[in-house]
């Protein structure tokens, strides 16, 4: 399983960025697919989730109202937007997949790829 960030950078809080995910090595449309971050000297948490369809979703509270999550099974790619950005959204961030039923109370994201630097001034 290979997964791939791209869209991050630099940003002044207010702002928005839309960050893109490409999955290869796995039969995409049969995956939920999450994101999540990591900041600098803190745990990995997770920040949005989308089913297999793409009918359902789930957010943390901290972003709920100010990024939105999708995804392309065509073209195997789960996106993030995010708007009203703030300094504590700064982190690295990933996409995984997961299978698990509790997909959606971050629950079986097991592969990791490549994340994607967002970085927010104030």
């Amino acid at each position: 399983v290979q997964l791939q960030g791209s869209g991050g950078g630099l940003v002044q809080a207010g702002g928005s960025l839309g960050l893109s995910c490409t999955a290869s090595g796995l039969t995409f449309r049969n995956y939920h697919m999450g994101w999540f971050r990591q900041a600098p000297g803190q745990e990995r948490e997770f920040v949005a989730a989308i089913s297999r369809s793409g009918g359902a979703t789930e957010y943390t509270d901290s972003v709920k109202g100010r990024f939105t999550i999708s995804r392309d099974n065509a073209k195997k790619m789960v996106y993030l937007q995010m708007s009203g950005l703030k300094p504590e959204d700064t982190a690295v961030y990933y996409c995984a997949p997961s299978q698990n039923v509790l997909w959606h109370r971050a629950i079986g994201y097991n592969y990791w790829g490549q994340g994607t630097q967002v970085t927010v001034s104030s």
